[in-house]
């Protein structure tokens, strides 16, 4: 007996799904149990953009498996602290900051996507240097992590950070006052070489990885994928392609636009179908001028190849 193969029908489906969208994509599938891969230009790098809040989550509890953390332990999140575009945390903190839990911070970075929660347990773990050793430790190649939400969502239009746009209208307002051909330059410059880049192939090798409890104990990786599969965001990305029985652990990621120029548009996850067999997605859309309805669907997509070819 060989090794298990893909069958056909979903290698067909992905290269038809990647070779007729129109923009920058990569796509992967990767069979946990059987140890196949079938991808769409798998091995680019791409922007992560949110999802690379997994890999900070990933940090965290390991940090909490080493007994370095609690997530009990208590946070205070000051002004200082919050970041810019999509923090829910932030109506929440006062003049006097807000107290919360690590838990309670990785809940909202792992199912609302909350930029500021992640920005703190980035920091509280050490910083982009520590995600980045943790995947080289843990053997999660392919996959790179970037300088934190601000920096990285600041050089993408072309700025440097400072410290006086937390949680306000300033980054925006300095983004605006730009140039097209200024911004334009920028995120050319990102894409040609994203600084949080991660290749589909490299995602769902840590996808993987995890769901076989090599990267997190028995418990937290329980912990984890519960939050991942309670996310709310992208509920019409890859979850739309989903049938009776099955479930999706995911997390999504959506990056800046440019006129009609969309980048970072992604969505990741570990399905698992009723029989209890699992696969790693990954469908990165590093730049497209396609619209929301599109894109959503090229995912959806992916999840209903995968779907129909298990039921064979």
């Amino acid at each position: 007996m060989g090794r298990p193969q893909p069958s056909a029908d979903l290698l067909n489906a992905v290269q038809a799904l990647g070779a007729g969208f129109k923009g920058q994509v990569g796509i992967s599938v990767r069979d946990i149990d059987e140890g196949w891969v079938v991808a769409w230009d798998g091995d680019r790098p791409r922007p992560q953009q949110s999802v690379s809040k997994l890999w900070v989550a990933i940090t965290v509890m390991d940090a909490v498996d080493r007994g370095r953390l609690s997530l009990t332990d208590p946070v205070t999140i000051t002004r200082a602290d919050l970041t810019l575009f999509h923090q829910p945390i932030r109506a929440l903190v006062g003049k006097d900051g807000y107290k919360a839990t690590i838990g309670e911070l990785l809940r909202g970075a792992m199912t609302r996507s909350d930029n500021t929660c992640n920005d703190v347990l980035l920091w509280r773990v050490g910083g982009p240097a520590a995600v980045n050793r943790m995947l080289a430790d843990k053997g999660v190649v392919g996959v790179k992590f970037g300088p934190g939400e601000r920096q990285l969502q600041a050089r993408t239009a072309g700025l440097e950070w400072r410290p006086e746009w937390a949680g306000g209208w300033g980054f925006l307002k300095a983004r605006a006052a730009m140039s097209y051909e200024a911004r334009d330059r920028a995120l050319t410059r990102y894409l040609a070489a994203p600084i949080d880049g991660a290749s589909a192939n490299g995602i769902t090798l840590g996808l993987s990885l995890l769901s076989q409890g090599k990267l997190l104990s028995t418990r937290s990786t329980a912990s984890l994928l519960t939050l991942m599969r309670s996310s709310k965001t992208g509920p019409l990305r890859l979850k739309s392609g989903l049938r009776p029985g099955w479930t999706l652990a995911h997390k999504t990621g959506t990056g800046q636009d440019l006129g009609s120029l969309s980048t970072g548009y992604n969505d990741v996850g570990l399905l698992v179908a009723p029989s209890g067999h699992r696969y790693a997605v990954a469908v990165m859309i590093a730049s497209t001028r396609q619209p929301i309805p599109v894109r959503m669907r090229l995912m959806g997509d992916v999840t209903r190849a995968i779907v129909a070819a298990n039921s064979r």
